[in-house]
C-alpha cells in the first residue's frame, strides 16, 4: 500500500530533509527540525504524490488516503492530549501547502481549522481568553470562505473596515468580544447569501482545506510563478496539517519571520520581524507594519519601536540558539517562521532563504571564510540569475537626490520608471515598452505578474518579510516597503509623501538598498565588479572546464566582454559592421553592381573599414582568440525598401530608383532564412569572402607587428556539406597566402564552420577532416531541426510548453531531446575524425544555465552576449561540480 501520510513532532519524524520531492520543502524541513530537537508543533504531511494522484483521477483522493489521514490525526490527538472537534478543549490545525521548491505566497493556507459554533466556546473557556477565541474564529471563517469556498475576500474586509472606522480602531485586535461576535454573524450571512456557508463539521472542514491546497497548485498565480521559475506542473504540492499554536492569544504571544542573515545584503546578523498578539498571515500580508526582532535590526533600519530582543528576551535567546543550530545543520542561510504562545516558542518552518543576488554572493563568500562550506559548494549557492541582478546599473552616487519619502530597503537595486497603481496597468505598459514602477498600499499574490513586469515596487504598508519584499527579492527587482507617510489614492491615481503629490505616469526612482523614494528619474551607472564578486568569480574560474567567450563586434562590446571575464570573442558577426552609416552605401553599391569588376571596386572601398574593425578587436583581446563569422544574412537586408529611402540612396549612388527596385525584386526570396545566405554567398560571390579574409589577415599582421599576439579564427556559416567548406576554405587560404607574400610576414589562423543545419551535424565526421573548429549556431539549428521560425513561434509555443510538448521554450533553453542529440552526435563524430577540433556553441543557449549543464559533457566552450558572460562562467562551474558528483 502506498504511504501517503508522514508524521512529525515530539522529537521524532517519519520524514527527512532529503525527502523534499515527496514531502515538499516545508514538510521535509518540519520533519528534520523535529528530529534535531527544535520545538515543532506535531502534525503530518500528505505527500506530493497524493496531489499528482488527485489531478490524474479527476480530483479524487486515493482510497487509502482517508484512513491514513485519520491515523495521523489520532497520533496528534494522543500527543497533544486534545481531541479534534471536541467542544470542551478542541484541537485545532493549520493546513498549509508545501511544494518541493519555495513558492512564497503562491498557494493557499488555512489557519484555526476545527473551529465552529461549539468549539469556539470550548476554546474560550479552556484558554480563559474569549477575545482570542472569537478572533481566531473570525479569522478562520474569512480564510476558509476565501480559500476553500471561493467567496470574495473583499466582502469580509469591508465588514472589518466598517467596524474599525465606526469605532476609530487602527487595528483588528482592538475589537471587543461582542464586536467580534457581531463580525462573525455578518461573515456567516455573507456565506449564506453566496450559498457557500462554512461547514460546522470539522472533518468536512479538513477535507475542504486539503482540497483547497491541492486546488491552489493550479491557481492562476501559482501557474504564473511556475512559468517564471521553470517549475514543472507535474511536481504537485504536499499538504501540511499541523497543530495550531496561537500568536494571537494575548500580549505574551507573538508571531514572526526571521532570517539567519540579512536576505537583502547577506550581512551576518540576525534579522527578522514579528507582531505581538497576531497570527502569521498578519506579518507576511503587510497589513500591519511589524517590529524588528533584534536591536541591530532597529539600528540598521533607523526604527524606534521595541524589538523582540527587548520585549521577549528569553524567547529571543532561544530563537538565537535555534538560528545557529539550523544554519549549522543546513549550511545555508535560513528563512524561519515562528510563533510564541504565552511565552513559549514554536518553530513552524525553515527553508533555505530567498535572497537577492548581492546577499547570495556575500553569504556564499562569508560561509567559505567561516569554514561552513567549501568553494565548490559556494559556487552552487549562487544562481546565474543572482549574478544577473548584480550586473544591473545602479544610481550614480554623484547625482542630486530629491528624496520625498523613506521606507524599508526590502530588495536592493535601482529602479526608475513611470508610476502605475495596479498590476494590470504595469503589464500593459511594460508590454508597450515603457518602464514602470508599481505603487500599491500593499501587494497580494494576485499582483505577481504586474510585479514581474515592473522595474521596482513601492508599498505603503508591510515590512521586510511582507509579500512585496519576499517576492521582489526572489525576482531580483528593487522594492521599498512600509513607507508609513505614503498616501495612495487609487481613485485619483495619485500618491502623496513629504508634501509632494505625483500622479500616474510621473517618473519616480526607488533605491531598494537604502529605502529612499525620489521624485524624477535619477541617472544610472554601471555596477562595480570588485570585492566579493571578484573573489567569487575567481573560484568559478578555478572550477569550470568550459571556455567562455563573448559575442562581440564593436569595441564597446569587446571591452565589456573583457571586463566580465570573457576568454575571447566566440562570434563576431561581420554583417553588423556594414550597417554603419559611413559604409552602408558602399555595401549597397556592391549589391547593386552588375559585374564582378564593379563589385570588387565597391568591396575595395569597404576593405579599410573592415580591416580597422578587426584591428580594434584584436588589440582589445590582446592575444585571446577572435572568431570572425563571414557575411551571413541575405543581401536584400542591406537594401532600402521604402520609396523615400530608395530615392535618397539612388541620388547618392548615382543610379535610378528603378534599378534599386529591380535589384531588390531580383534578390527577393520566399524564405530568405533558407535562401542565398551564409557560405552560399561565398560560393556565388567569392570576391566577398576574399575581401573579408584580406581584411582579417591584414589586421592580424598589423597588430602582431606591434608585439600583440593575434589568434584569428575565420568561420564559414551555414554549410551543409564538406564540399561547401572546401570551396570557401580554398578562397580563404589562397587570399591569406597572397597577403603573406605582399607583406612579407605570416600569422597563424584557423578556419572552421558554424554547424546550424541538421545535415551538417549528420556529416560532422567528414566535415571535421578540414575544419579546425565547430561552432554550433543553436538559434538556427533549433529552427531548422524543429521546422519552426523563432520569429513566428511566439503565437503557439506557450501552448506547447503548457501542454508538455516542450519542457521550456526551445529558443531559450536547449531542446536536449532533439537538437541536443544532434549536437552530441556531431561532437562525437567530429572528435573521432579530428581529436584536436575545438567544439563550442554560440546563440542564446550559450548563456542559459540549463543548456550549459547539458552541453558541458560535449563541448570545450560556449559564447554568449557580453553581459551574460559571468552567468555562463558560473553555469559552467556548476556543471563541472555536478559532473564530478555524478
Amino acid at each position: 500500500m502506498t504511504k501517503w501520510v508522514y508524521t512529525f513532532g515530539n522529537g521524532t519524524a517519519e520524514g527527512r530533509a532529503d525527502m523534499r520531492n515527496l514531502l515538499g520543502g516545508k514538510g521535509a524541513n518540519l520533519a528534520e527540525m523535529a528530529s534535531i530537537g527544535c520545538p515543532v508543533p506535531p502534525g503530518f504531511t500528505i505527500t506530493t504524490e497524493a496531489c499528482t494522484y488527485y489531478y490524474q483521477n479527476n480530483k479524487a483522493y486515493s482510497p487509502e488516503l482517508k484512513e491514513q489521514v485519520l491515523n495521523g490525526l489520532k497520533g496528534v490527538e494522543a500527543s497533544m492530549g486534545k481531541k479534534f472537534g471536541d467542544a470542551e478543549n478542541p484541537l485545532l490545525f493549520s493546513v498549509r501547502s508545501g511544494a518541493r521548491v519555495s513558492m512564497p505566497g503562491m498557494m493557499d493556507t488555512i489557519l484555526n481549522l476545527g473551529l465552529n459554533d461549539q468549539t469556539v466556546e470550548g476554546l474560550a473557556k479552556a484558554s480563559g481568553n474569549p477575545k482570542f477565541a472569537y478572533d481566531s474564529y473570525r479569522r478562520f471563517i474569512q480564510m476558509y470562505s476565501d480559500t476553500a469556498m471561493g467567496v470574495d475576500i473583499h466582502k469580509f474586509e469591508a465588514v472589518l473596515d466598517r467596524v474599525r472606522e465606526e469605532n476609530g480602531y487602527k487595528h483588528d485586535n482592538e475589537m471587543t468580544v461582542e464586536q467580534l461576535k457581531d463580525v462573525i454573524a455578518e461573515y456567516k450571512k455573507i456565506g449564506i447569501a453566496e450559498g457557500k456557508p462554512v461547514p460546522q463539521d470539522v472533518y468536512e472542514q479538513l477535507w475542504g482545506a486539503i482540497g483547497a491546497v491541492f486546488g491552489s497548485w493550479m491557481s492562476e498565480r501559482a501557474i504564473f510563478y511556475r512559468k517564471l521559475n521553470n517549475i514543472p506542473a507535474d511536481w504537485g504540492t504536499a499538504v501540511n496539517v499541523q497543530t495550531m499554536v496561537f500568536g494571537n492569544s494575548g500580549d505574551n504571544s507573538a508571531t514572526g519571520v526571521c532570517f539567519s542573515r540579512d536576505a537583502a545584503t547577506g550581512e551576518n546578523y540576525f534579522y527578522g520581524e514579528y507582531l505581538k498578539n497576531a497570527q502569521g498571515e498578519d506579518v507576511v500580508a503587510g497589513i500591519r507594519t511589524p517590529q524588528q526582532i533584534s536591536k541591530i535590526g532597529n539600528e540598521r533600519r533607523h526604527l524606534t519601536l521595541p524589538c523582540m530582543e527587548e520585549e521577549f528576551p528569553e524567547v529571543y535567546k532561544q530563537l538565537c540558539d535555534i538560528r545557529k543550530k539550523l544554519e549549522t545543520h543546513y549550511k545555508d542561510m535560513q528563512d524561519m517562521e515562528f510563533t510564541v504562545e504565552n511565552g513559549k516558542l514554536f518553530m513552524l518552518q525553515t527553508r533555505n532563504g530567498k535572497r537577492t543576488g548581492l546577499a547570495a554572493l556575500k553569504v556564499a563568500v562569508d560561509m567559505v571564510h567561516e569554514g561552513l562550506i567549501t568553494k565548490r559548494e559556494a559556487v552552487t549557492r549562487v544562481e546565474p540569475g543572482h549574478l544577473d541582478q548584480l550586473l544591473h546599473p545602479m544610481f550614480d552616487k554623484s547625482a542630486q537626490r530629491d528624496v520625498m519619502a523613506q521606507g524599508l530597503p526590502a530588495s536592493p537595486g535601482a529602479a526608475v520608471g513611470q508610476i502605475v497603481f495596479n498590476a494590470a496597468d504595469a503589464e500593459q505598459q511594460a508590454a508597450e515598452g515603457k518602464k514602470v514602477v508599481l505603487v500599491r498600499v500593499e501587494t497580494s499574490p494576485e499582483d505577481i505578474a504586474g510585479m514581474h513586469a515592473s522595474q521596482g515596487v513601492l508599498t505603503a504598508r508591510g515590512g521586510m518579510t511582507s509579500h512585496a519584499a519576499v517576492v521582489a527579492r526572489g525576482m531580483g527587482i528593487p522594492c521599498v516597503s512600509g513607507v508609513s507617510d505614503l498616501r495612495i489614492d487609487y481613485a485619483a491615481q495619485t500618491l502623496t509623501a513629504g508634501g509632494v503629490t505625483l500622479k500616474a505616469g510621473d517618473m519616480i526612482s526607488l533605491d531598494g538598498t537604502t529605502g529612499q523614494v525620489m521624485r524624477g528619474a535619477l541617472p544610472l551607472r554601471d555596477p562595480e565588479m570588485a570585492g566579493d564578486f571578484g573573489e567569487f568569480m575567481g573560484w568559478v574560474d578555478e572550477i569550470k572546464h568550459l571556455v567562455v567567450r563573448a559575442n562581440a563586434e564593436t569595441p564597446k562590446d569587446a571591452d565589456t566582454a573583457r571586463k566580465f571575464g570573457a576568454e575571447g570573442i566566440g562570434l563576431c558577426r561581420t554583417e553588423h559592421m556594414f550597417f554603419d552609416p559611413s559604409r552602408i552605401n558602399h555595401m549597397r553599391e556592391m549589391i547593386l553592381a552588375k559585374t564582378e569588376a564593379d563589385r570588387r571596386q565597391a568591396l575595395d572601398k569597404l576593405l579599410p573599414y573592415q580591416r580597422n574593425d578587426f584591428v580594434q578587436l584584436f588589440k582589445i583581446m590582446e592575444g585571446l582568440p577572435v572568431t570572425i563569422r563571414l557575411l551571413d544574412p541575405p543581401l536584400h537586408e542591406f537594401l532600402p525598401h521604402k520609396l523615400a529611402e530608395q530615392e535618397e540612396i539612388a541620388k547618392e549612388l548615382g543610379v535610378t530608383v528603378e534599378e534599386i527596385q529591380a535589384r531588390t525584386a531580383q534578390l527577393h526570396e520566399a524564405n530568405p532564412m533558407l535562401g542565398l545566405r551564409g557560405c552560399r554567398l561565398a560560393v556565388v560571390f567569392p570576391e566577398i569572402c576574399e575581401m573579408q579574409t584580406r581584411a582579417i589577415i591584414e589586421a592580424a599582421l598589423e597588430v602582431s607587428a606591434q608585439g600583440i599576439k593575434v589568434v584569428p579564427e575565420i568561420e564559414v556559416p551555414l554549410i551543409s556539406s564538406k564540399k561547401e567548406l572546401e570551396i570557401c576554405k580554398k578562397i580563404i587560404d589562397e587570399t591569406a597566402e597572397k597577403v603573406f607574400a605582399e607583406k612579407g610576414q605570416k600569422v597563424e589562423y584557423l578556419v572552421g564552420t558554424m554547424i546550424e543545419l541538421p545535415r551538417a551535424a549528420l556529416l560532422a565526421g567528414e566535415i571535421a577532416e578540414i575544419a579546425d573548429f565547430f561552432e554550433f549556431g543553436t538559434n538556427d539549428l533549433t529552427q531548422t531541426t524543429l521546422g519552426m521560425s523563432r520569429d513566428d513561434a511566439g503565437s503557439f509555443l506557450p501552448k506547447y510548453v503548457e501542454k508538455g510538448i516542450y519542457d521550456r521554450d526551445p529558443f531559450q533553453s536547449l531542446d536536449t531531446n532533439g537538437v541536443g542529440k544532434l549536437i552530441a552526435m556531431a561532437c562525437k563524430d567530429g572528435a573521432a575524425t579530428n581529436p584536436n577540433i575545438y567544439l563550442s556553441i554560440c546563440g542564446e543557449h550559450g548563456g542559459d544555465a540549463a543548456s550549459i549543464m547539458f552541453l558541458n559533457k560535449y563541448l570545450k566552450g560556449v559564447s554568449c552576449s557580453p553581459y551574460r558572460v559571468p552567468l555562463a562562467r558560473l553555469a559552467a562551474a556548476q556543471a563541472a561540480v555536478k559532473a564530478k558528483k555524478a
